[in-house]
């Protein structure tokens, strides 16, 4: 009779919109699970955006460490083929330590990228990135997704023109290879995560949208209190930052850096950046209703609308999580 191989090992996400209470449900599972936590977020991986990105306190990375935050001078890039370089290294010592890799964060291109693995896309170059920011600069992001239009009409038709990271690097691949990104992404994939762990994928929550604004609007609130204008006018002092660059555009710090330039009053700034958070939680919630993955549901709220404790979230996240015996 033929030995039966053991299973895959288990790979964890939580997943969730911006101030869904995902970084709370992370740390819970550590008193339930061996598992190990890794960052998914475009923001956290920078050194000094630590309160306008959410970042986790230091109580909270002493009770809970969590791999892949602070990685990053504001200065470099971060592109998805390096967090699914650094993530794969982090979880494959994860696993050879005996515990469960658990991977935590809101940037649902991250997820997916690692999930389906990437194309054979070019590494940034930072010649051609000058080249890039140097026209949006000077004509701004619709300029240049008009020039991506020109080159790439495929790709500038999935992109709103002010979603200047995603705009940007698809330009840069064109200047680059000489072909459009969009045919590149049609050739043979890296290997995707699924090949080599099972992955058990949550999503938590709240039943409507109007309870997550409120939780933004607190939450900023929060960020304010706690010094976030101060800590973007630290940033805005350097050198050697710019707004093009991805550390700066990130939600909230790209209208806070406009209030220290003098191009709006702190009022006006915060109010952007509420408003900027609510559609960044629109695309996350978008992310994962396309999700083509099963996909474990965790709401915050009872179906009558009622908050739900932290005891009753854990509980429904290891209903899910027991059906993938460790």
């Amino acid at each position: 009779m033929a030995a039966v191989a053991p299973p895959k090992p288990l790979v964890i996400f939580v997943m969730g919109p911006t101030a869904s209470g995902k970084t709370a449900l992370a740390i819970a599972l550590r008193q339930h699970l061996p598992v190990e936590l890794i960052s998914v977020d475009s923001a956290l991986v920078y050194r000094g955006l630590d309160i306008g990105s959410a970042k986790p306190t230091a109580q909270e990375q002493a009770q809970a460490p969590h791999r892949l935050l602070d990685i990053r001078d504001p200065t470099e890039p971060y592109s998805a083929a390096d967090f699914c370089a650094d993530a794969k290294r982090e979880i494959s010592d994860i696993t050879a330590q005996g515990k469960i890799p658990l991977l935590v964060g809101g940037t649902m291109m991250y997820f997916r990228a690692l999930l389906d693995g990437l194309n054979n896309l070019p590494t940034a170059d930072s010649t051609v990135r000058q080249q890039v920011e140097a026209k949006a600069q000077a004509e701004g992001w619709p300029a240049v997704h008009a020039w991506l239009a020109q080159v790439d009409p495929a790709s500038a038709g999935l992109m709103h023109p002010n979603h200047s990271q995603r705009v940007g690097r698809a330009l840069e691949v064109y200047l680059q290879t000489g072909q459009p990104m969009s045919e590149l992404l049609k050739q043979q994939k890296q290997s995707g995560l699924e090949e080599d762990y099972r992955v058990a994928q949550l999503a938590i929550v709240p039943r409507e949208r109007s309870i997550l604004h409120a939780r933004i609007a607190q939450r900023f609130a929060l960020m304010v209190e706690q010094g976030v204008a101060a800590e973007v006018q630290a940033l805005y002092q350097r050198a050697d930052l710019h707004p093009n660059l991805p550390a700066i555009r990130a939600v909230g710090y790209r209208q806070l850096w406009n209030y220290c330039a003098g191009e709006c009053s702190l009022e006006d700034a915060i109010e952007k950046a509420i408003i900027a958070t609510r559609q960044l939680a629109k695309r996350q919630l978008t992310w994962l209703r396309g999700w083509n993955e099963p996909l474990d549901w965790i709401y915050t709220e009872s179906e009558q609308g009622a908050r739900l404790t932290e005891a009753e979230i854990i509980s429904q996240a290891l209903i899910h999580l027991n059906k993938y015996p460790v």
